[in-house]
C-alpha cells in the first residue's frame, strides 16, 4: 500500500503562485510515477502533471504548460507542484496520485490521495 498526503492548497488571487505538497509513505519502491490531477465542481478530473521517479521528463496538459512545474525529492518522497500566474479556471479539488507508468489517464494510477482545494479569485 502507499499512502499520498496532499498539502498546500488555498485561495489565491489571479497571478498569483502557489505550492503544493504530496508527502509518500508506505511501499515506495514500488511507485514509478506520480501525478497530479485536478477536479473542478460538475467536471472530470483531469490530468495536470506527472513525472517519474527515476528516469525521463515530466509531462503536462496543454492548459498548465508553461505555468506549473512538477518536481520530486526523492530523499523526501516527496512531489511538488509548483503554480505560477494562476487564473480563475484553475480552481478545482487537486489530487496526487502514484502509479507504475507516467500517464494522462486516472486508470493508470492506483494510489490517490484525499485532495486539497485551490481557488483562485478573479
Amino acid at each position: 500500500q502507499v499512502q499520498l498526503v496532499e498539502s498546500g492548497g488555498g485561495l489565491v488571487q489571479a497571478g498569483g503562485s502557489l505550492r503544493l505538497s504530496c508527502a509518500a509513505s508506505g511501499r515506495t519502491p514500488s511507485m514509478l510515477a506520480m501525478g497530479w490531477f485536478r477536479q473542478a465542481p460538475g467536471k472530470e478530473r483531469e490530468f495536470v502533471a506527472a513525472i517519474s521517479w527515476s528516469a525521463g521528463g515530466p509531462s503536462y496538459a496543454d492548459s498548465v504548460e508553461d505555468r506549473f512545474t512538477i518536481s520530486r525529492d526523492n530523499t523526501k518522497n516527496t512531489v511538488y507542484l509548483q503554480m505560477s500566474s494562476l487564473k480563475p479556471e484553475d480552481t478545482a479539488f487537486y489530487y496526487c496520485a502514484a502509479g507504475s507508468l507516467v500517464a494522462m489517464v486516472t486508470r493508470a494510477y492506483d494510489y490517490w490521495g484525499q485532495g486539497t482545494q485551490v481557488t483562485v479569485s478573479s
